[in-house]
């Protein structure tokens, strides 16, 4: 069976969808790709400016990492971003090193810090090795 992923591309099914006693699906089905947001969240988001940064770690398996932003002048210390493996918006999995280009917005409930979302990477770290997506998991 085939799914249409958020990036217009099809994905096919790999795993029967779990499901309880009376046939009814456990999880949502096919399991989101992309964290739906509110659509005030998701208006917050694109009316943030473009700031840049270096992934200073990602975990694939954890399926987080952090960003340190490099653009200082809106604070006097440069500071570490969360970044959610559903937020990154490129086919290579992002690496340390790598330069990117992502929006903020505010982490719920306190809004107190903050997270990239729409993460691009506008420049590979050198001399690093760099999968995609779609290439299995290195154990």
């Amino acid at each position: 069976q085939q799914f249409q992923m958020s990036n217009g591309n099809s994905q096919s099914e790999t795993a029967a969808a779990p499901q309880t006693h009376d046939g009814e699906f456990a999880v949502p089905y096919p399991v989101p790709l992309k964290r739906h947001r509110t659509r005030s969240m998701a208006d917050r988001a694109h009316k943030q400016p473009v700031q840049h940064g270096r992934v200073t770690y990602f975990c694939r398996q954890r399926g987080h990492g952090f960003i340190l932003l490099t653009d200082t002048s809106q604070s006097t210390q440069a500071e570490s971003i969360f970044v959610h493996i559903s937020d990154i918006d490129e086919e290579y999995v992002p690496v340390p090193g790598d330069e990117v280009e992502f929006r903020m917005i505010p982490i719920p409930p306190k809004n107190e810090k903050y997270q990239a979302v729409h993460v691009r990477i506008i420049h590979l770290a050198p001399g690093v090795t760099h999968h995609k997506w779609s290439e299995p998991v290195d154990q």
